[in-house]
């Protein structure tokens, strides 16, 4: 299956009380992981009655976390979407790289990113492994015709969308384990010098 063929539909729940506890999920996600995302903390965090779990979830925490990876999929393609309009692949590269920044310096922090969690703490085949196989895919895909839009070929684009989000998940890994930022910005700065000899 060629990348470019990948759907990037995501169709998320409309209920208040369901959407606040995804994103809550999605957020001790990033900061705790799968294993480490509890009940309690959800519920905290979203204002949710303890019976509204399995009301909306009758999964339980693994159809939980498979939704919190599919809003931050939703989440991420939106903002790939907005990415101003470029006239050369240094110039997509560029708004990528401006647009993650605030993103890994939360990394930095103590964040991280939840699809990445999913991605390293499932099962290969389960369902929580191919929502995070597809929001990862999707991204890709995303980049791909941001760059193919700006005049890159579809081996180029293809290896460049990859090397990007390789970039943006190992910085979240990096910059979080240095709490610092400096990773990224050093490998920010050499990909936009190997951008500046692509077009």
């Amino acid at each position: 299956m060629q990348l470019t063929s990948i759907p990037v539909l995501v169709k998320m729940p409309d209920h208040p009380t369901k959407q606040r506890m995804i994103r809550a999920t999605a957020e001790s996600m990033r900061r705790h992981g799968v294993a480490g995302t509890s009940f309690t903390e959800v519920l905290e965090q979203s204002g949710a009655a303890r019976g509204a779990i399995y009301h909306h979830f009758p999964g339980g925490k693994a159809e939980l976390a498979e939704a919190a990876v599919r809003l931050t999929e939703a989440d991420v393609s939106a903002a790939l979407d907005a990415l101003p309009p470029a006239r050369t692949s240094a110039e997509v590269i560029d708004a990528f790289l401006t647009a993650i920044r605030p993103v890994i310096c939360e990394s930095a922090r103590g964040a991280g990113c939840a699809v990445a969690a999913a991605a390293t703490e499932s099962a290969p085949g389960t369902p929580l492994q191919l929502a995070s196989q597809h929001a990862l895919r999707s991204w890709r895909v995303s980049l791909t015709g941001h760059l193919k839009a700006a005049g890159a070929d579809h081996r180029t684009a293809t290896g460049l969308a990859t090397l990007l989000i390789t970039t943006l998940e190992g910085a979240h890994v990096l910059c979080r384990a240095e709490g610092s930022v400096k990773p990224f910005d050093a490998a920010a700065t050499t990909l936009r010098a190997l951008a500046a000899g692509t077009d």
